[in-house]
């Protein structure tokens, strides 16, 4: 691609071209009517039910349940995957001891853990955060696990030449050198989060959530209702992964840019 053709879209819109076309296609489809099956609602009817839901409080009520359970379960999740995969890296005893079963229950499918959870917890946000909880927890203790682990043998060296205690050396030198991978362990954590919020919602169908939203509108066959909360489920995924990526690149700035941002 040549430098007069990048120039053609604003850099900042660029990740908008995408959207913008399939929404230019859905409304030619319904404007035209391309399709006769009441599943391709107009556009116009989904902003009207946009519009309904939140000037009625509606959508504020199902968001703000389902990111309160979202939040909980991630921060659970991700202080005991923090602790347990740190424990895992640090020491051989306790891999050797705890890791073959920790890894075999990984390979176990997030909602396999469903029916078990509904007979412990039951259907109520005790189950639902629960299995947030786990959703985070696994990627947190993976990442954390590697990365102290990947920590640099001269590293190691350094601390031993320098005479740091264990905490100094836990502190200074081997969490700030895992710190990229545990990052992208939480990143992870809390894109699988709110995915498990939507499944939670769905299989344990007790309570209000954006979730619960579109059950309603599948139920009552109201599909401008189904694809609003898809919507709103899209845009609040997108807006945790950017909190989650802008915080790493803080977090992470003694590292310099990497290839990618040198990319036009």
């Amino acid at each position: 691609m040549t430098s007069a053709n990048r120039h053609i879209v604003p850099k900042a819109l660029r990740g908008w071209v995408l959207p913008a076309a399939l929404l230019l296609l859905w409304w030619l489809a319904s404007h035209f009517g391309w399709s006769t099956s009441p599943l391709l609602v107009p556009i116009g009817k989904v902003w009207d039910t946009a519009v309904k839901q939140t000037v009625s409080g509606e959508l504020w009520i199902a968001l703000q349940a389902s990111l309160q359970r979202d939040l909980i379960g991630l921060a659970i999740g991700c202080a005991t995957g923090l602790a347990f995969g740190a424990a895992l890296g640090l020491s051989r005893l306790f891999e050797r001891m705890v890791g073959p079963t920790f890894h075999t229950l990984k390979q176990i499918s997030l909602f396999a853990w469903i029916p078990l959870l509904s007979v412990w917890f039951g259907l109520g946000d005790s189950a639902k955060v629960a299995f947030l909880s786990l959703a985070a927890f696994f990627p947190m203790v993976l990442n954390t696990f590697e990365g102290i682990r990947s920590v640099p043998r001269d590293l190691i060296d350094v601390g031993r030449v320098l005479k740091l205690n264990r905490r100094q050396w836990l502190w200074r030198l081997v969490l700030p050198a895992a710190a990229p991978s545990i990052l992208a362990g939480f990143h992870l954590a809390l894109i699988y989060a709110w995915l498990a919020t939507l499944g939670a919602e769905y299989l344990l169908v007790s309570g209000k959530g954006i979730g619960n939203t579109m059950i309603d509108g599948r139920e009552l066959f109201l599909m401008d209702l189904v694809i609003f909360g898809m919507i709103v489920v899209g845009l609040v995924g997108f807006s945790l992964n950017w909190i989650a990526a802008r915080l790493e690149q803080r977090l992470l700035a003694w590292r310099g840019r990497s290839i990618a941002q040198f990319r036009d």
